[in-house]
């Protein structure tokens, strides 16, 4: 659970779009987001909404004992398939929408009268500057300095398929891939995540603070996941339908806090015969801890009844450099194969 919010935060930034009032920018201000000493850019977007997301594995599985048909197949993000189970989410601005109508959601987190957003009420205030740097360092490099409003995040329903072929999606398009709707599981019914307001240093070129990218804030409020929905697909067979996990909401915090403590390097190394095919690399540092409250379990489905809450004290990792050596966090590791 504590990879995946750490996971979450990294998703959030990757998916960020919000602002409170946001308008598109005039001629003022657009003349202020220029400057002889670096450059200063303010985003101003109002919502960003995604139809359909797809991430194709164009192999698939080669192991037949697990089933495996090294036949192309592809995770999907999308609007609820059934609408029977379409939700009605209130979002933290008072208006209302429908799981059905999209497969991503991003916006402003209203949560507390507003207190998650910067006070430019942007998407982002982005500071860059270029540097001549040292040798012993790297050299040169680009120094984007970083502040996020808070959001908030829906995700429709995330799916596998099988993948389609690309031109034959639709008549008109020679981009689309898109997948077989004929062939296709639900595997999470949707979740909605709430941040607050996140800083992060991110650094092109050479990288003198160490990673690419570097996380060194605090999120006021914490974190907050909703309407967590696992799906088993394989008992459609038995009951007509899948049956479901879920959770009402998920909050996170450093231990005896409110607010959480974001603190995290993430590098990319390319491949080589020590990386193999290269990877993302997250270092977590939780010298803190985290308290973790799940609320409102629900076994089969979102109907049936809340098996209670769930409480996790004091939850800390390690991650060892070295034999007998524990360092307080987290390092995960993405590649492909």
């Amino acid at each position: 659970m504590k990879k995946f919010t750490k996971l979450a935060l990294v998703s959030s930034i990757a998916f960020s779009a919000n602002a409170m009032a946001m308008q598109a920018m005039d001629d003022a201000a657009l003349s202020s987001t220029t400057g002889q000493d670096g450059l200063s850019i303010g985003l101003g977007i109002s919502k960003v909404t995604v139809d359909k997301l797809f991430v194709h594995d164009n192999d698939g599985l080669s192991n037949t004992a697990l089933g495996g048909t090294s036949t192309a197949g592809a995770i999907v993000i999308q609007g609820t398939t059934d609408a029977a189970n379409a939700k009605e989410i209130t979002l933290t601005d008072g208006s209302k929408i429908s799981s059905a109508d999209f497969g991503v959601f991003v916006g402003a987190n209203y949560k507390d009268g507003g207190a998650y957003l910067l006070d430019t009420h942007n998407l982002a205030d982005l500071v860059i500057d270029t540097d001549a740097g040292t040798a012993a360092k790297g050299g040169a490099f680009i120094n984007v300095a970083a502040q996020v409003s808070g959001l908030e995040i829906h995700i429709g329903e995330i799916g596998v398929t099988a993948s389609g072929t690309q031109g034959t999606a639709t008549a008109n398009s020679a981009i689309r891939r898109g997948g077989d709707s004929s062939n296709y599981n639900a595997i999470l019914s949707g979740l909605g995540i709430k941040t607050g307001i996140m800083s992060a240093n991110v650094q092109l070129g050479a990288a003198p603070q160490g990673a690419m990218i570097k996380l060194n804030s605090v999120m006021q409020g914490g974190l907050e996941i909703t309407d967590l929905g696992i799906l088993d697909s394989s008992t459609k067979g038995v009951t007509g339908v899948a049956g479901e996990i879920l959770i009402d909401s998920i909050k996170v915090a450093n231990t005896d806090s409110k607010d959480l403590d974001l603190k995290s390097a993430i590098s990319v190394y390319g491949a080589s015969a020590t990386t193999g095919n290269g990877f993302l690399r997250i270092v977590n540092d939780d010298a803190k801890g985290i308290d973790t409250y799940v609320k409102g379990v629900h076994l089969g489905s979102a109907a049936a009844a809340s098996i209670g809450d769930i409480e996790v004290q004091g939850l800390r990792t390690y991650y060892s450099p070295a034999q007998g050596q524990f360092v307080p966090g987290s390092v995960i590791t993405v590649s492909g194969h």
